[in-house]
């Protein structure tokens, strides 16, 4: 997907006299505790910079870090950072950081339960923990009691996002402000859900564009949680890095499919409508947020991969070369769903994936789909256990996701090749501002 017009969420950070430097951050917590953070930056050659633009949209022209002494000069000097490494992405904003961001490489999905006797206070304390640790780390900073397994790296990109799961409301003593848009998913007939790795009362989704920079941010949040709320369970994804490909593409999954091209963009007038919960009272705790819809979807790769090249593309309804629809053009071409091949019969099938799940046939329902893939190694049955860390936004899942699933639950093509293993719905609520945690126009009203 392309999410570059988010660009003044994203931020580079130069540093024209490479130094070397202790800063303190101020976390947004009550107990005062300063979190330090020591960070190496650098300049960014022309190249670098000029690539950075490419890379916040998924491609990228990257400067590697080069010692000033070389190889053979003693102690190491300054390094200047990549532009991977250098570029941060904002906590504060009307929108929590992680939903319209860029794709990154590498993400971690966990959810939480709060431990038993834990209540609205102890779930106040622990968002304010979270939230001062995820404006250090995406800062590019350290969190309390530093594991220091991301110190020679920068922000990397780093998003941290916070949401709720309907069960959070009860045992926070807030029902009564529960939206109805967290009322159950509806049962699918492709559903083969583990309730163990499903739903949740808290959930986290960690991005970032270096591997060691997600996983030093996962450990912090878990460290966080501690005594508060204990993992439920947990699940780990990555994408395409930054500079693999000579310039932008959307993103393939596993199947080899290019992967979100009919994703709503920024610039359409109606995006924040279908996207972001309206409203901006400060009374409104669900103002500027979005519901996440998270499944684990398990593709079945070896049975997929027997199909021809041209049934694999029926079944999609897209070239796989290219992405472009079988009814012609390129990947961004409109779908033509109305032509007919020489046989008489739609170029397009009427059960392709990409006919049932546009738009235009579900009543214009749309949803951002941000996925993360994953490879788990082999499962029981000695196939891959592979497949798509399926995330979505939308302003409301009843009018998202479930119209869209409805209807591929009826007659979709790829139904037979895929497998939905694990759910979740969780309200996000909008960008804290300065000064506040995520969540606390709901916890503290």
């Amino acid at each position: 997907m392309d999410d570059a017009g988010h660009g003044p969420h994203l931020r580079h950070r130069p540093d024209h006299h490479r130094e070397e430097r202790e800063d303190r951050l101020s976390p947004v917590s009550d107990n005062n505790l300063e979190i330090s953070r020591r960070r190496v930056l650098g300049t960014v050659g022309a190249a670098g910079a000029a690539g950075l633009v490419i890379g916040a949209a998924g491609g990228a022209g990257i400067t590697a870090a080069v010692s000033e002494d070389g190889p053979a000069g003693g102690a190491a000097g300054p390094q200047a950072l990549a532009s991977v490494g250098a570029t941060e992405v904002m906590f504060h904003g009307k929108h929590q950081a992680g939903i319209t961001t860029p794709l990154q490489a590498r993400g971690h999905l966990i959810a939480f339960d709060l431990v038993p006797g834990a209540g609205r206070k102890e779930a106040a304390a622990l968002l304010r923990r979270w939230s001062a640790t995820a404006k250090a780390l995406m800062a590019g900073g350290t969190a309390t009691d530093d594991t220091g397994i991301a110190l020679d790296a920068g922000p990397s990109s780093l998003t941290v996002t916070f949401g709720f799961g309907r069960t959070f409301f009860d045992r926070t003593g807030l029902a009564a402000r529960r939206p109805a848009q967290l009322d159950p998913l509806p049962a699918f007939s492709s559903d083969a859900l583990d309730p163990k790795r499903s739903e949740g009362d808290l959930w986290v989704q960690i991005g970032a564009d270096d591997a060691l920079v997600a996983f030093h941010a996962l450990r912090a949040v878990q460290k966080d949680a501690a005594g508060a709320a204990r993992v439920r369970w947990q699940m780990n994804g990555f994408n395409r890095s930054a500079g693999a490909t000579a310039r932008p593409m959307t993103a393939r999954n596993l199947m080899g499919q290019v992967d979100g091209t009919n994703n709503p963009k920024p610039s359409e007038p109606d995006f924040d409508r279908r996207i972001f919960v309206p409203g901006s009272s400060s009374s409104d705790w669900m103002a500027g947020g979005s519901y996440a819809v998270v499944r684990r979807i398990r593709m079945l790769l070896d049975d997929w991969e027997k199909l021809p090249l041209d049934k694999q593309e029926k079944v999609i309804g897209r070239r796989k070369a290219d992405g472009a629809p079988l009814s012609g053009g390129t990947e961004t071409t409109r779908l033509d769903l109305n032509k007919l091949g020489p046989d008489g019969k739609a170029v397009i099938p009427d059960n392709a994936h990409a006919r049932i799940s546009a738009p235009e046939q579900n009543g214009g329902a749309a949803m951002l789909r941000r996925p993360f893939s994953f490879h788990d190694g082999i499962a029981p049955d000695g196939t891959p256990d592979a497949g798509l860390l399926f995330v979505c936004w939308q302003a409301d899942p009843l009018r998202g996701f479930v119209p869209v699933q409805r209807k591929l639950d009826r007659g979709d093509a790829l139904s037979p090749f895929v497998r939905h293993e694990s759910s979740g719905l969780f309200a996000v609520p909008g960008g804290p501002a300065e000064g506040e945690y995520v969540g606390q126009r709901l916890l503290e009203a």
